[in-house]
């Protein structure tokens, strides 16, 4: 089972900007070829302050917590079985946001091959005047190593 004690561990939060080369970059990983992420002159036509960001762009925004690390997992087998986005307003170009993470949950579950641990890290994003523009969640299935996976040590003579 992973540490209960690491519930509510974050690092210090970091200031992310928002820049628009990152955007169209991440636009065009995704296939997504909306001129509101390519084009500047349509985004302002629209309302935005600059390129707008796709939706899951908040993603690439970090903190410096390595969830897997942190976790201490290892060579254990891990899925990102669930991420959500909750956003307050608009990612755009020239944000610059302070954006935390930490640690909100670990439990266990049942699975099909057995037990598995279930860790949950939370991201928030805030503005210069400290309003929430977006959070987002991410939730790891971590499989215990398997018997098989461990090193066998040779036998002294």
């Amino acid at each position: 089972m992973l540490d209960r004690r690491l519930i509510g561990k974050s690092p210090a939060p970091v200031v992310c900007e928002v820049e628009k080369g990152a955007i169209r970059s991440f636009a065009k990983a995704l296939g997504d070829d909306n001129p509101l992420h390519h084009d500047e002159e349509a985004a302002r036509a629209a309302g935005y302050s600059g390129l707008l960001a796709p939706p899951t762009f908040a993603s690439t925004l970090t903190t410096g917590l390595d969830p897997l690390a942190a976790l201490d997992i290892g060579a254990r087998s891990v899925l990102v079985a669930e991420q959500s986005f909750e956003h307050h307003r608009p990612l755009c170009a020239g944000d610059k946001l302070l954006v935390s993470s930490r640690i909100v949950d670990i439990y266990e579950r049942l699975g099909p091959g057995g037990s598995l641990d279930v860790a949950v890290v939370e991201d928030e994003g805030r503005d210069e005047r400290g309003g929430l523009v977006y959070r987002a969640r991410r939730t790891f299935i971590v499989r215990p190593p398997s018997p098989s996976a461990q090193v066998a040590q040779p036998a002294s003579s």
